[in-house]
């Protein structure tokens, strides 16, 4: 199933949902979900910012793309292609809703206190290590 995950940063600061349902209920995560039929991945980062957190956000560009594939008694139990769009922020305090228990900005010296679901922690790495935080987002 297609997924979309927005990276929107503020002030070194990612925007983070704590899930509120599987897959990864009570894990932190990226907002995002799957994608609607005949929505494009742009406006499907935006819709789900704005759902999940109360936030918006201006997309700029796919960043990254994977897989998440859970398995349980060798039984595929969830299969999404994420892709990754980073996003712009523009307006809007974090306010769960939708399927979030709780939506934050977290600095990003702290990610390592959180229960980071790992496919959106190694993007996060991937984002530093391409230095794109300092270079190719806008500071909001």
């Amino acid at each position: 199933m297609p997924a979309v995950g927005a990276i929107v940063f503020r002030d070194g600061a990612v925007l983070l949902v704590k899930r509120g349902a599987e897959p990864n209920r009570g894990r932190w995560s990226l907002p995002g979900g799957s994608l609607e039929i005949g929505e494009t991945v742009e406006a499907g980062a935006v819709r789900e910012t704005r759902e999940e957190t109360g936030v918006d956000v201006q997309p700029l560009r796919v960043l990254d793309v994977r897989n998440f594939i859970e398995r349980k008694d060798g039984e595929v139990r969830w299969h999404y292609v994420l892709i990754d769009v980073l996003c712009e922020y523009l307006r809007g305090d974090p306010f769960p809703a939708t399927d979030a228990e709780n939506a934050r900005l977290i600095p990003l010296r702290e990610l390592g206190e959180y229960d980071v679901v790992p496919t959106a922690l190694e993007v996060l790495q991937v984002t530093s290590t391409r230095r794109i935080v300092s270079d190719d987002v806008p500071r909001g």
